[in-house]
């Protein structure tokens, strides 16, 4: 894993720091007059998907079209690429489990319709923060563009997939799962021409 410089836009560790001192009480209006955008990372390709953890504000995922998954534990001060490993590196989507924070999903292929756009292998599980991932399925599907992991219960999951950009294919709609990722349904397909 690898640092990376600082370069997306927030203010986001202002906030985070706030809150990480304990500060509860609001800063008067103007105050908010005086914050500046800066970037704060990651670097080095088009930021497709961001996910944050409930109740932790320094914590916050951002996959790339082409460059893989990063992650800040110091609301963006510090960012570290966790998903080299994998065989795919465009992420359209990412999710955590509201009820698991360990719990994060990985829609690979991006989902942004453009003249170039890289394509996925699936949508990929991890249940240590980052730290290791699992492929569990939707291989055919090329793009997935949003993942929703159900409030209460992290096993219940859907996936939005586009599949293939410029013709048709019976692998798009959307996928559930109610196994952690072991089996997929699709619940939704208008037809072979329309992706999600």
């Amino acid at each position: 894993m690898k640092k990376l410089r600082l370069v997306v836009v927030a203010t986001l560790p202002l906030c985070a720091g706030l809150l990480a001192q304990g500060q509860t009480s609001r800063p008067a209006p103007d105050v908010y007059g005086e914050l500046r955008w800066r970037y704060v990372g990651p670097e080095g390709n088009r930021i497709s998907a961001v996910a944050g953890v409930s109740g932790d504000p320094l914590v916050y995922y951002a996959g790339s079209a082409s460059g893989g998954i990063a992650k800040t534990t110091d609301g963006g001060v510090h960012w570290l690429q966790i998903f080299d490993d994998q065989p795919v590196q465009s992420i359209g989507s990412l999710a955590v489990a509201p009820s698991d924070p360990n719990i994060v999903w990985a829609g690979t292929g991006e989902a942004w319709i453009r003249s170039h756009i890289s394509i996925g292998e699936g949508i990929y599980k991890s249940t240590d923060a980052g730290k290791t991932w699992t492929r569990m399925g939707l291989e055919k599907t090329g793009r997935i563009g949003r993942v929703i992991v159900d409030p209460t219960n992290p096993q219940i999951v859907l996936a939005c997939a586009l599949g293939t950009a410029y013709g048709p294919q019976p692998e798009r709609g959307v996928f559930r799962t109610a196994d952690g990722g072991a089996t997929w349904q699709r619940t939704l397909f208008a037809d072979e021409n329309t992706g999600c």
